[in-house]
């Protein structure tokens, strides 16, 4: 094996020097650093990069922050609410992993907590963090917004002096999905928002309640149905409110997998979609082509986002600026699951 000091000699060089051109050093000279580098492809030295990177008190290692309980070997994926972002984590792995980058995902304390968490990123000294979908309440958030360490958050707007954010409109999506409805006829119309203590939640309700206004109506506060972002939720929100009444002629729902509830509750009640009622999602999963019938949303560029994130990521992590955030457009996706008001 070729080391550095053979490397060296045949250069005519001090090990020290050695590392020092390996590593950028102004203080090589360009006929040095020639010399070094004849040296190497001469004798095949391949340097030991992890080595260079504790050198340099950095590593190339991307820490991924999921959730809030991303360390029960990715169980959470299992949960539909979750189903949005595996496309998100694919792109966002192969996008560092492209760049060069490795990941890191920390591990929680034996009690379910994260302990002192930018303790555990330094202590693997981590070159940054991609966080998706973090809750506002989840204390990673503050820590990560007030340390020095490169963070770009997706779905978040955790922002900083080292943090940013990459996220989709969720507001002009909410307003685009109701002014199509109303487009079509519809007046009383059911907002199935998700969890509002969740950003995207409390914005896409805002968006659906902005398009109402615009349109000069308010929305029924009965008609804005409570549930979480699981498909098993949505589908029980959805047979309570066909308990409650029967008026409604259309349902927007925060997100696809929340829709698949919507269309199984009123299939279960003998509801022709959309002949009687409207049914429009969000996040145009590969999924809503096959539901029956297709299903109407608004689309969320799930490429786009991830690897805008990783490139704002690598250049803070690289040239030490911070970018601006960036708010992703969505767009409407229009299926076969909505159609004109009923008279």
């Amino acid at each position: 094996m070729v080391t550095s000091e053979q490397v060296a000699k045949l250069a005519g060089v001090s090990r020290a020097t050695v590392s020092r051109a390996l590593n950028g050093s102004a203080n090589v000279s360009e006929e040095t650093r020639q010399r070094i580098l004849e040296a190497i492809a001469s004798l095949g030295y391949e340097p030991n990069v992890v080595a260079q990177n504790l050198a340099r008190q950095r590593s190339r290692v991307i820490a991924f922050a999921l959730f809030t309980d991303d360390q029960r070997k990715l169980m959470e994926f299992e949960q539909t609410q979750h189903y949005f972002y595996l496309g998100v984590i694919n792109a966002v792995e192969h996008a560092i992993t492209s760049a060069g980058y490795d990941l890191f995902f920390p591990a929680r304390a034996e009690d379910g907590s994260y302990g002192n968490y930018l303790r555990t990123l330094q202590s693997r000294r981590v070159a940054g963090v991609i966080a998706i979908s973090i809750a506002q309440s989840d204390p990673r958030i503050q820590a990560l917004v007030n340390s020095n360490l490169p963070t770009v958050f997706i779905d978040n707007m955790g922002q900083g002096k080292r943090a940013t954010y990459v996220k989709s409109d969720n507001l002009h999506g909410g307003r685009m999905a109701m002014e199509y409805l109303l487009q079509l006829g519809h007046r009383r119309i059911a907002i199935m928002p998700g969890n509002t203590a969740d950003l995207s939640g409390a914005e896409r309700l805002l968006g659906c309640q902005q398009g109402l206004a615009k349109a000069g109506l308010v929305a029924d506060p009965d008609l804005i149905c409570v549930s979480d972002w699981t498909t098993e939720d949505a589908y029980h929100a959805t047979i309570k409110l066909l308990k409650q009444r029967r008026d409604f002629t259309a349902i927007a729902a925060g997100s696809d997998m929340m829709a698949m509830g919507v269309l199984r509750a009123l299939h279960e009640y003998g509801i022709r979609i959309p002949e009687e009622v409207s049914v429009i999602g969000f996040d145009d999963l590969d999924i809503s082509r096959f539901m029956e019938p297709p299903l109407t949303t608004v689309r969320q560029d799930r490429l786009v986002m991830s690897q805008s994130a990783v490139q704002k990521l690598i250049t803070m992590i690289e040239e030490g600026e911070t970018p601006a955030s960036l708010t992703i457009p969505m767009q409407l996706v229009v299926r076969a699951s909505t159609g004109p008001a009923p008279a």
